[in-house]
């Protein structure tokens, strides 16, 4: 009957399940390191950029731009000077685009495992639940299978099956956190890079070109 390879599947798969999460966590923690210290070198040049720009708005000189145009090391030097090269070349017509292009190209990057991250977050919960479902189910099973055996079978196959539970939570709750961390991040940084693409605008514009 589909009712007995079920509970056989239960015996198996919740084992299963615990090493998956486990395999998962693995992964997540792999990834928030990886992320954490690329993108953690990225926020630190665009805050630099970012406090240039400021600067180069109280001080109502556009020009900076050049200098910002220098810092290649950082995602908007590298856009600056695109931007410097395209309106000697071109003019400012396209200008924008150029930008947007650059946008469009880098972002993946940035948001690299962020979605691996977020499928983590919101999946490992339920995988833990059904490891526990699972779990609830063998033990009674055992329990009718065994009826000698009593209550005590019954609460420690429980409390088995909870830890499916718990290491789900476990592995998720970390990935939420830090998704929501990184891309709170990377929304800074495109925001540093539009900062710098209207700085080039402006300084376009005050050049006539």
């Amino acid at each position: 009957m589909l009712t007995d390879k079920i509970f056989a599947f239960a015996h198996l798969a919740d084992q299963v399940v615990l090493w998956i999460l486990v395999v998962l966590s693995v992964l997540s923690v792999g990834m928030i390191l990886e992320r954490f210290f690329a993108l953690n070198k990225v926020s630190s040049s665009s805050n630099r950029i970012r406090a240039r720009v400021r600067m180069a708005l109280q001080s109502n000189s556009v020009e900076d731009v050049e200098g910002i145009s220098k810092e290649i090391d950082t995602l908007e030097g590298r856009a600056a000077s695109y931007a410097l090269k395209h309106m000697k070349d071109s003019g400012s017509r396209g200008l924008e685009e150029l930008f947007n292009t650059f946008s469009l190209t880098e972002k993946p990057e940035l948001e690299r495992f962020l979605g691996f991250l977020a499928t983590v977050g919101s999946n490992a919960p339920y995988i833990g639940l059904l490891g526990t479902v699972l779990g609830i189910m063998k033990a009674f099973n055992d329990l009718a299978s065994a009826p000698e055996a009593g209550q005590q079978t019954v609460m420690m196959g429980i409390s088995l099956a909870l830890v499916a539970t718990a290491a789900g939570l476990f592995v998720a709750i970390p990935a939420v956190i830090f998704y929501n961390y990184y891309s709170k991040k990377v929304r800074a940084i495109m925001q540093s890079l539009e900062s710098v693409k209207e700085l080039c605008l402006a300084y376009a514009k005050k050049k006539g070109v």
